[in-house]
């Protein structure tokens, strides 16, 4: 499986972005796919994980309300919608595929390439 994050950027205290993730090759391996972000020095930290076959979600309590992480079969497509954004969600963020339900990292065993988000005040 390979994964290809974009949609980063530069936004003010309380925009949006969009991050998406495209995904190919062995898919139909992945049972769940996630998002997780990392800040220099800390480790990396789950934000929002969905079910491939039945679109359950979960989410980190830091981003609960204001993200949504959604799945486009067809285009075999990840997104992260990021509302209200706050200066503590600047981080580089992850996409990442895993063939079980779960939110731990190490569960995961594709990543993409990360791309970063930064939100000034």
């Amino acid at each position: 499986v390979q994964l290809q994050a974009s949609g980063g950027g530069s936004v003010q205290a309380g925009g949006s972005l969009r991050l998406s993730c495209a995904a190919s090759g062995r898919t139909f391996s992945s049972t769940v796919m996630g998002w997780f972000r990392q800040v220099p020095g800390k480790e990396r930290e789950f934000v929002a994980a969905i079910s491939w076959n039945n679109g359950v979600t979960a989410y980190a309590d830091s981003v609960k309300g204001r993200f949504t992480i959604s799945i486009d079969n067809a285009k075999n497509t990840l997104y992260l919608q990021m509302t209200s954004l706050k200066p503590e969600d600047t981080a580089v963020y992850y996409c990442a595929a895993g063939s079980s339900w779960s939110t731990r990292r190490g569960a995961y065993d594709y990543w993409g390439q990360g791309t970063k988000v930064t939100v000034s005040s």
